[in-house]
């Protein structure tokens, strides 16, 4: 992901907008709108990375996309837009995202298995990790048969893969030596 760090300084300077402005609550839900649109739409994409389109004319595109959007939200888009860094916005409404659930204390985990777990073996595993976090987790449940058995957990820069399909590669790993 090109720019993370500018995208980072530009969030955490939104961020703090919408905190001072007692609108966190709106920014965040506007900024996960602007996600969604990136991630459905190519011709969205297409037109935050094109330099044949002025900044006038993609400030004029997104205030057709946004309208809805607060004042604070669009004036920060018509300025990164005039700066000419509206390449940037998807990466900017993720850090946004991820700066806000750190300051509130939420912590992202994703949990992956082979098949979809029960209440009992959730709750067991999902304790475990507690136990090595500060904060509230946020869980992400994923199903992917290629794992044969087990689960991965995959936090903040850490993973834990406790699946079948990585111990018999490690076997045959050792095996092959």
């Amino acid at each position: 992901m090109r720019s993370s760090k500018g995208a980072a300084r530009y969030a955490k300077a939104l961020l703090e907008l919408a905190i001072e402005q007692n609108k966190l609550d709106v920014i965040a839900a506007d900024m996960n709108y602007l996600l969604l649109v990136n991630d459905e739409n190519k011709d969205f994409h297409i037109v935050l990375n094109s330099p044949v389109i002025n900044s006038d004319k993609k400030i004029e595109i997104f205030g057709a996309i946004f309208g809805q959007f607060d004042n604070l939200s669009t004036m920060f888009i018509n300025l990164i837009t005039k700066n000419r860094r509206e390449y940037m916005l998807p990466q900017i409404a993720h850090q946004f995202d991820v700066q806000m659930k750190a300051g509130k204390g939420i912590v992202p985990i994703t949990l992956i298995s082979a098949i979809a777990l029960n209440d009992a073996t959730k709750k067991e595993i999902l304790e475990k990790a507690q136990a090595s976090i500060k904060g509230t987790l946020e869980v992400t449940e994923l199903v992917d048969e290629s794992l044969i058995g087990g689960f991965i957990i995959r936090m903040e820069d850490k993973q834990i893969d406790a699946s079948v399909a990585s111990q018999i590669n490690n076997l045959k790993q050792r095996l092959t030596r």
